[in-house]
């Protein structure tokens, strides 16, 4: 891979579609006064940190994730533990999902038993789950839980990042992964269409612009019973 900003560009329009449903999805859970639940393990966690509490981001967001699969809590075990049967299930059980919200799952190759566990709890509850992941990388990878996330998800947004998430040199790649890209691609799309469909949609401002303060405020007042990571 070699021309990274064609890559962005053939992330967004392969998967317009997609992103028109998941974002229709979000506004549905929005207006019925659900969250949407982002969710990731491993490096994935990097783009659940993209949908939380951020600046322009949405305000009705609360992630679904266990400190056993964030690396800083240990690189190797938080690999164990993604692949762990029954910790991604009880992760999500204790999260109480709702058949209003929308659960968003980040899963490269979306084949460990954490991703598919959350989205399967996910359908479970009628919930709609979108899982932004790549149909090559999980194609490629040994399946670990039985089912798959693109077979479970009611949307799927493809990456088309390749097995093994490296892209350079390109005769013989071994480095410069693109799946973050990629994920940030697609959610800053998807936050696009979210807009042009519900321009009123609560969102954070940045805490670094005076005035505001005031607006965050209001909006942790009205979120912190759904949300008490705020």
């Amino acid at each position: 891979m070699e021309d990274l900003g064609a890559y962005v560009a053939d992330v967004g329009a392969r998967n317009a579609d997609a992103i028109d449903r998941a974002a229709e999805a979000v506004v549905r859970t929005a207006r019925a006064g659900g969250l949407v639940r982002p969710t990731g393990a491993g490096h994935s966690l990097a783009a659940v940190l993209e949908t939380f509490f951020r600046a322009g981001g949405l305000a009705g967001v609360r992630p679904i994730w266990h400190p056993r699969v964030l690396p800083f809590s240990g690189a190797r075990s938080a690999t164990t533990a993604e692949r762990e049967p029954g910790l991604g299930a009880a992760t999500a059980a204790e999260a109480a999902i709702e058949a209003r919200d929308t659960v968003v799952v980040f899963s490269n190759s979306g084949v460990n038993p954490f991703p598919v566990e959350v989205a399967q709890a996910a359908v479970a509850v009628g919930a709609t789950v979108v899982a932004v992941t790549s149909r090559a990388a999980g194609a490629a990878a040994p399946p670990r839980a039985g089912q798959r996330l693109v077979d479970v998800a009611d949307v799927v947004i493809d990456t088309a990042v390749p097995a093994g998430d490296a892209t350079w040199p390109p005769e013989a790649p071994v480095t410069a992964p693109v799946s973050s890209l990629a994920t940030t691609t697609v959610w800053t799309l998807l936050l696009r269409r979210v807009h042009d469909l519900a321009p009123d949609a609560p969102r954070w401002r940045s805490a670094n612009v005076a005035g505001n303060d005031d607006v965050n405020a209001a909006l942790v007042a009205r979120f912190a019973a759904q949300v008490p990571e705020l």
